[in-house]
């Protein structure tokens, strides 16, 4: 398979922002947000700042569009929302054996916890159970991949969807990144003093913080010779430095090693932007920031969307992709809402106004918990 290349065919975005790609590059260029303070929530002591879908949005949408869901969960519904959507836009075999379901998420179905009490032993919970139901709703008999790497689920899914194409194992990959909230994931993040109560700031001098949100999206993808006028997905790399549970690396070693391998040979003169995770946290931004510096990369404008979106988890890295696409398909760098004074050790320019481009090749970067990294590189 040597010198065939990965190519986008379809996409989709939903979020409370939208239930398409292009409802949500609207929302963003307009400056939008579904970010609220949410008091009193599942019972929470602590008020949280997030972007959630509205109360029976996502089972009341499935019921217009797809129908009875039956024994299927919120989680569930949502990711086939985002899949049907995607799979509408193109002529791929659902059937197929060559065609893989990758699934990325964090948590899965972690809210029955929620519903069912601690020791239920309901199998959704199982991610892989999970993913089964996905594939199997449009038919699909191959065993399913799960990638479940923390806040790098999403990426990481997309490039194991790359090397899966390219070794010729499969001729076409249906990636879904998607995480729904529950008082199990927020009281997580609550003990750990990452929340803000207010929207958040990514790399700003006065972040406090990250805000959780909700999503899924999907990116399908597959192989060819010469594919013309389409998104490629060049080169991808995953570095886990295992720095700390939760902690980013000080030296930014993983997130700096993923940036060199996803760059090597390119002429970074011509990217357009780096879409950063950006997650307004005193640490992780920080990292970030030493991690493109020691890339080399500092002339090269940054943004993110968690200003817009929220923190979406196993979502992010399939949504910030798909958007970064669709927006230089517009010519446009989308800003980092919530963005003020630079608030990180290195020189980064960050975007803070949607600014034109010629350009049509970037990075997408993500880091999580556990000292995992990962970096993309497109190209149109």
């Amino acid at each position: 398979m040597a010198g065939q290349m990965i190519y986008k065919i379809a996409d989709n975005i939903t979020s409370p922002l939208g239930f398409t790609t292009q409802e949500n590059l609207d929302a963003v260029r307009q400056g939008r947000s579904r970010l609220r303070l949410h008091s009193g929530k599942w019972g929470l002591p602590e008020p949280f700042m997030a972007s959630l879908f509205d109360e029976d949005e996502i089972e009341n949408r499935f019921a217009e569009t797809i129908g009875p869901a039956h024994a299927l969960t919120r989680f569930e519904q949502l990711a086939l929302l985002s899949a049907t959507q995607a799979i509408g836009q193109c002529s791929v075999d659902t059937r197929s054996p060559g065609c893989i379901f990758i699934l990325a998420t964090t948590k899965g179905n972690v809210a029955l916890l929620h519903e069912n009490g601690p020791d239920t032993d309901d199998p959704r919970l199982n991610l892989a159970h999970t993913a089964h139901t996905i594939a199997r709703h449009f038919g699909n008999e191959t065993t399913p991949l799960v990638v479940s790497n923390a806040c790098t689920s999403g990426l990481c899914a997309e490039i194991t969807a790359m090397r899966l194409l390219q070794s010729g194992a499969y001729h076409t990959a249906i990636v879904i990144g998607i995480d729904t909230q529950s008082p199990f994931i927020v009281s997580g993040f609550q003990s750990l003093k990452a929340l803000s109560i207010h929207p958040c700031r990514p790399f700003s001098e006065n972040r406090m913080g990250l805000n959780l949100g909700e999503a899924a999206a999907t990116i399908i993808l597959q192989r060819a010779d010469h594919p013309t006028d389409v998104w490629q997905l060049l080169r991808g790399a995953i570095r886990n430095d295992a720095y700390h549970l939760s902690g980013p690396s000080k030296t930014a070693i993983g997130g700096r090693l993923s940036l060199e391998a996803a760059c090597h040979d390119f002429d970074t003169d011509s990217l357009a932007v780096i879409n950063a995770h950006g997650t307004a946290t005193l640490y992780n931004d920080e990292m970030e920031a030493k991690a493109i510096a020691l890339s080399g990369l500092t002339h090269t404008p940054v943004n993110g969307y968690k200003g817009c979106f929220g923190h979406t988890m196993g979502a992010a890295g399939v949504l910030e992709t798909v958007l970064t696409m669709r927006s230089l398909d517009e010519g446009i760098i989308l800003p980092t809402q919530g963005f003020d004074e630079l608030g990180v050790s290195q020189p980064l320019q960050v975007v803070k106004v949607p600014t034109p481009t010629h350009r049509r090749s970037f990075i997408k970067m993500m880091s999580g918990f556990g000292g995992s990294n990962a970096a993309l590189l497109c190209q149109r």
